[in-house]
């Protein structure tokens, strides 16, 4: 299964910035993910519980948001929203257009938490 690879790598970098900010524990993870991106939100979802088991991540909130794909139009250089399967330039139809977004898989977000002592002098980490 490939979102399971995906996932096990995106806790690689969730643990990595949780040792950064000393975090005791992540909360809650969000995602922004393309629908050009190659990757299924519900087979992540239903791979996320195994791979976090025994990291920081487990039991943490997997939240994830859709990421619209917009285009860039080369003959009148508008930037609009497309259609996965239809990359027009919403503003003049033509389809010589260069790919802005919908194909990333983003860590949005982290919401950790951290001990008293490391967070004292510092506001909540968000991520």
């Amino acid at each position: 299964m490939h979102e399971l690879a995906v996932c096990q790598s995106l806790l690689e970098q969730v643990e990595r910035i949780a040792a950064d900010h000393g975090a005791q524990r992540v909360e809650r993870i969000l995602l922004r993910i393309g629908p050009l991106s190659g990757v299924e939100a519900p087979l992540l979802r239903n791979a996320y519980p195994l791979a976090a088991a025994g990291t920081i991540a487990e039991g943490a909130t997997l939240d994830i948001e859709p990421a619209p794909v917009r285009v860039h139009c080369v003959t009148c250089g508008a930037e609009t929203d497309a259609q996965p399967n239809r990359l027009l330039c919403g503003a003049c139809g033509d389809w010589h257009t260069r790919l802005v977004s919908g194909d990333e898989m983003l860590l949005a977000n982290l919401e950790l938490t951290v001990p008293e002592e490391a967070d004292a002098d510092s506001p909540p980490a968000l991520l």
